[in-house]
C-alpha cells in the first residue's frame, strides 16, 4: 500500500493536479492482503472518496487496460481525473485460497504448469513453423539489456549482456533461457488520465488516446486457438484504425516483453514483417534502441528493466509517455510524436493496445 501510495504522489505531483482533483481510481487485483474490495481498500488508505472506481485484472495487460477504461469513464461522465495505479512488493504472498482455476486440473498436472513451461511451449511452436534460431530471440534479450543501460532505474542497468551471453545463460525451459524471461521486481507505477481540455491546462504537454484494442482468446495454453500468433494481432489492428494510422507510421513502440518470443510474435502480430520474419526486421530496423528505424521498449522493457508484478504492463505506458513529450532521459527518440503501447497477459491470452499520440 506503501508502494503504491508512494508512486501515487509522484505521478499526480508530475502532472500538476491536485490530489482532491482526483475523482477516478482503477487498480490492479490482489493488493498486499485485500483480495476483496481492493478500490474500496485503496481510496480508504489514500483518503479519497472517487466517484467511479474498479479494479482491472487482466494479468500483464491490466495496466494498459486502466488507460482506455478511465477514458472510457471521463467520456460517459462519471468522472475527469483518473488516477491508473498498479504494483507489488516482493515479499512472500499471504495464504489464500488454493488456485481452482480448470487450468490446474488438466494442464498442470501433465506438465504445463507456470509461464516458463508455457511460453517456452509457444517459442518451440514458433521455431518449428518458421525456422528460426535461437540467437535470433536471444537478440531481443540483448537489445533490452542494451537499452536498460540508458535508465538508471533498471534492475539490470550496469548489466549489459550479448547474445552470446544470452544463450550462455542457463536453460530453464527448452528453448528458453534465463536471461529471455523477465525477472521479477518489486515497483509500482502509475498514470493520470483527463480530459484534453484540462490536461491542455497543466504542466507538461499532453499525450492524447487516440486509438485502443482489447481481446482475449483463452486462459490456459492447451485452448489457445493458434501458438504462432495471439490476440494482439486483432487488437493492434483495431487500435491503428481508430487513431487512422498505420504501424509503419508509429515512432514508437513500447511493447510487452514478459519474454523474448513475446516481442517476435507482437512484432509479427502488427505487421511490420511476414510470420518467422521478425529476426530480419530487426536488422533492417537498425535494432531497438532510441536511434532506430523505430525504436522498441527504450527504458529496457520487463526483459531489461525488470517486471513489477502486473505493473510490468504500465511500466510501457509510462515510457511512452515519456517519448512524445519528450521528457525521457539519456535515451530521448526524437521528434517521437506516436508510439504503440501493447499489455499482454496470461499465456498470450488476454491484449490490450493503445496507440498514444502527441496530438488528436
Amino acid at each position: 500500500m506503501e508502494l503504491l501510495m508512494r508512486v501515487s504522489a509522484e505521478a499526480i505531483a508530475d502532472a500538476g493536479v491536485a490530489p482532491q482533483e482526483i475523482d477516478g481510481l482503477l487498480v490492479g487485483p490482489q493488493v498486499g492482503e485485500t483480495p476483496q474490495h481492493v478500490p474500496a481498500t485503496v481510496a480508504e488508505y489514500f483518503g479519497m472518496q472517487p466517484s467511479m472506481s474498479n479494479m482491472v485484472d487482466l494479468g500483464g495487460a491490466s495496466g494498459p487496460g486502466m488507460i482506455w477504461r478511465a477514458a472510457a469513464a471521463i467520456a460517459a461522465g462519471q468522472c475527469e481525473t483518473v488516477l491508473c495505479v498498479i504494483g507489488n512488493h516482493r515479499n512472500m504472498p499471504p495464504p489464500r485460497s488454493p488456485n481452482r482455476n480448470p487450468a490446474r486440473e488438466f494442464d498442470t498436472p501433465f506438465g504445463a504448469s507456470g509461464a516458463n513451461t508455457s511460453y517456452a511451449l509457444l517459442m518451440q511452436a514458433h521455431m518449428a513453423a518458421y525456422g528460426c534460431r535461437a540467437e535470433d530471440y536471444a537478440a531481443i534479450a540483448a537489445g533490452s539489456r542494451s537499452n536498460a543501460q540508458n535508465n538508471d532505474k533498471a534492475i539490470f542497468h550496469g548489466k549489459p549482456a550479448s547474445v552470446e551471453e544470452v544463450l550462455a545463460s542457463p536453460l530453464v525451459a527448452s528453448p528458453l533461457h534465463l536471461f529471455e524471461i523477465v525477472m521479477p521486481v518489486a515497483g509500482a507505477d502509475a498514470v493520470i488520465v483527463t480530459t484534453a481540455e484540462k490536461a491542455a491546462r497543466l504542466r507538461h504537454p499532453p499525450v492524447f488516446l487516440n486509438g485502443a484494442g482489447e481481446k482475449i482468446t483463452h486462459r490456459a495454453v492447451s485452448q489457445a486457438p493458434s501458438l504462432t500468433s495471439g490476440p494482439l494481432k486483432p487488437s493492434i489492428s483495431r487500435a491503428l484504425a481508430q487513431a487512422g494510422m498505420r504501424i509503419q507510421d508509429i515512432d514508437f513502440l513500447s511493447l510487452y516483453d514478459c519474454y523474448t518470443i513475446m516481442v517476435a510474435a507482437t512484432i509479427e502480430d502488427a505487421g511490420l514483417c511476414a510470420p518467422g520474419k521478425f529476426a530480419e526486421w530487426l536488422k533492417d530496423n537498425g535494432g531497438m534502441s532510441c536511434e532506430a528505424r523505430q525504436p522498441i521498449n527504450t527504458h529496457g522493457g520487463q526483459l531489461g528493466f525488470g517486471q513489477p508484478d502486473l505493473a510490468g504492463g504500465m511500466t510501457h505506458v509510462v515510457e511512452a509517455v515519456r517519448q512524445i513529450r519528450g521528457t525521457a532521459p539519456n535515451r530521448q527518440i526524437k521528434n517521437c510524436r506516436s508510439a504503440l503501447v501493447t499489455g499482454n497477459g496470461a499465456t498470450m491470452s488476454e491484449a490490450v493496445v493503445l496507440v498514444l499520440g502527441a496530438d488528436l
